[in-house]
């Protein structure tokens, strides 16, 4: 390993128990294939009955009264939530694409923590004993022979979905330029009275700094701006080389009031990642598939704060110059009092895994019986949906 590598590596296992909470993980792994997938975690619930508006079915207008105004028509029954305006380009030229009315086997007890650990696991339920691993990483483990990108591993916890026996790497960009003049401190302070380590650390200090000062990418610079966008430019510069699987999460999804501005915030942090993975990728970008995925929907009433509550059933968002987007794939299931699930959700019509399992199988030749039988054990995949191209 090298000197430079080993130094981060060492520091970062030193102090990752207080790292600071606003780090956040992103994982990834390579692959043999030409093909890229980036999955990204959606925490919080998604309302995706607010990102793509099912305005067309005749029970909508009167659940949502408060939460429809400035859509834009898709295609005669959906529209698409404002803040998602600057994605119509990519849904013009297909890059873009919704999968409505499905959702993870989670039901009814609507815990975040429990929802996002299914979602991540893959699996119809937590495993009693605690050993779990992620479906992108026992997909991995079908692959013989991978290697993974070395781990820089900063960060309060790790992504699920690529937890495993599989390798993969694991980094945080915030890493790069959130050491704080405090945490140098106490990181020089802890490592003091050892000689050795206070050597190294000094010395992966000095490497951070070094870090910082140098770009993200080699791509154009962007207007845009935040910690989701780093996340995207990281990926893509992973993405562009060695690494075909990355991925991540965005907060801010949980929107019980205020939904039209806090949604619409979540929203706006989305079309910056997406634009920025296509900026960056360049013409990786139509060997990719983006999978935007989230625990579980949202209540088909607003509440009285103008807000919604956790519910069941929601949508997937896809993107990339792999998917065959343009369209709302779903089989409708109506928003009429008897069609909704428990008198309150969305009712989901087909399970999330299905369609990731689908773009797996295309985007990598898995066979179907791997993916019902190892990656998501249990699932019948269905008909295919021609989410790719």
């Amino acid at each position: 390993m090298q000197r430079r590598k080993f130094l981060l590596t060492g520091a970062a296992l030193g102090c990752s128990a207080a790292a600071s909470p606003l780090l956040t993980p992103i994982a990834f792994a390579q692959g043999p294939w030409d093909n890229r997938l980036v999955v990204i975690i959606l925490r919080g619930a998604m309302d995706g009955l607010d990102v793509v508006q099912p305005l067309g079915d005749p029970d909508y207008a009167g659940l949502r009264p408060t939460l429809t105004a400035g859509s834009t028509d898709l295609d005669g029954f959906y529209a698409l939530n404002p803040a998602l305006s600057p994605l119509l380009p990519q849904w013009q030229a297909q890059n873009l694409g919704f999968v409505h009315a499905v959702s993870t086997p989670y039901r009814d007890k609507r815990s975040h923590f429990d929802g996002q650990d299914i979602l991540e696991a893959g699996t119809p339920g937590l495993s009693a004993d605690g050993i779990r691993d992620g479906w992108l990483n026992r997909m991995l483990q079908t692959m013989p022979g991978l290697t993974a990108e070395t781990a820089y591993a900063i960060g309060r916890e790790q992504m699920l979905i690529l937890t495993g026996a599989a390798p993969a790497a694991r980094w945080s960009p915030d890493a790069r330029m959130q050491l704080s003049p405090a945490a140098r401190q106490l990181l020089l302070a802890v490592q003091q009275d050892d000689p050795l380590f206070r050597v190294a650390t000094e010395d992966a200090v000095m490497i951070v700094d070094e870090l910082a000062a140098e770009p993200v990418s080699d791509m154009p610079e962007t207007a845009l701006r935040g910690d989701h966008v780093e996340l995207a430019k990281f990926a893509a510069s992973r993405l562009r080389g060695e690494t075909r699987i990355a991925s991540f999460s965005i907060s801010g999804w949980d929107t019980h009031n205020r939904q039209a501005a806090n949604l619409g915030r979540a929203l706006s942090r989305l079309s910056d990642t997406l634009l920025t993975l296509q900026t960056e990728l360049g013409p990786v970008w139509d060997q990719t598939a983006v999978l935007c995925m989230t625990e579980f929907g949202r209540t088909a009433r607003e509440n009285g704060t103008g807000g919604t509550d956790h519910g069941t059933g929601g949508a997937m968002i896809m993107a990339g110059g792999a998917v065959r987007g343009g369209r709302v794939v779903a089989d409708w299931p109506g928003l009429g009092e008897t069609d909704l699930y428990a008198g309150r959700d969305l009712l989901p019509t087909r399970d999330v895994r299905a369609h990731a399992g689908w773009v797996m199988r295309g985007l990598f030749g898995l066979d179907a019986g791997l993916i019902e039988g190892a990656v998501f054990p249990g699932l019948e995949l269905g008909p295919d949906p021609g989410l790719l191209l």
